[in-house]
């Protein structure tokens, strides 16, 4: 019977849907996570009869007989809606309102882009992320700043003791993509470009179609809790129902072989 094989991937899709919605309530925590939304689409179908083909001379089937054969994972989308600015007051935490991306120096030498603007200064003072990596372009604080103020279009100045004035030492940039949902995913909040992403587009935080840059905040994850354990509950009873699907097939095919 068809039917096994079509309840078996419902099975594995909701295993998906399941390993998807986990993964968003793992990192509801995490700054700047997008949650991501796992996508389904119907398998082939057997064509016992064509819709449109020849019933007789001057007659044909209106709608045909044709039997799916199940479902399987078209993809898995992130989504990229804004997560909401928590305030820390640190001067090195950035957060992003809008769209960009801060563009990173991986140890590889590309380059990788991040949400997460928990940033710390380094032993040259150098602007890096939790891990170390330097933010691009290199922006250097010199080690007698008694303060680091960022401007929402991404000016970096720093207050020097004894100076009145305030002294420019870099400016933030930042990057977007035609298909951010292309990024590949690497891990440690980071993304690299891709095919599918396009090629980054790089301007100054407030520019037109640009984010500007909050200092003294960080962006929350954007994954609602409620919506996700909903999610979960209905992923769980889907998986059930494909179960008992292969459990009464099963019972049809000990019926027939039990018959005399």
């Amino acid at each position: 019977m068809r039917a096994l094989f079509t309840a078996g991937t419902g099975m594995l899709a909701q295993q998906t849907n399941v390993d998807v919605i986990s993964n968003n309530i793992a990192n509801m925590n995490t700054t700047a996570f997008k949650r991501q939304r796992a996508e389904f689409q119907d398998l082939l179908y057997q064509q016992v009869s064509r819709p449109g083909s020849a019933s007789g001379p001057d007659s044909r089937v209106p709608s045909g007989i044709q039997i799916g054969t199940g479902v399987r994972t078209g993809g898995v989308y992130r989504i990229g809606e804004q997560g909401s600015l928590s305030q820390t007051d640190n001067r090195y935490d950035l957060a992003i309102e809008g769209r960009g991306f801060f563009a990173i120096t991986l140890p590889s030498g590309e380059t990788g882009y991040t949400r997460d603007g928990s940033f710390q200064i380094s032993d040259q003072g150098e602007l890096v992320t939790q891990d170390g990596f330097p933010v691009q372009p290199g922006i250097n604080i010199p080690e007698e700043a008694i303060d680091v103020v960022v401007s929402k279009t991404g000016e970096v100045q720093v207050k020097i003791s004894g100076q009145p004035e305030l002294q420019n030492v870099g400016q933030l940039q930042l990057a977007t993509f035609i298909n951010e949902a292309g990024l590949e995913a690497q891990g440690g909040n980071l993304f690299l470009e891709t095919a599918a992403s396009g090629q980054p587009t790089f301007a100054a935080p407030g520019d037109p179609s640009f984010g500007t840059v909050q200092q003294g905040f960080i962006e929350s994850s954007n994954v609602n809790p409620v919506s996700e354990i909903t999610a979960l509950i209905t992923a769980q009873r889907a998986y059930e129902m494909n179960s008992r699907v292969v459990k009464t097939v099963d019972e049809m095919l000990s019926t027939t072989s039990q018959m005399r």
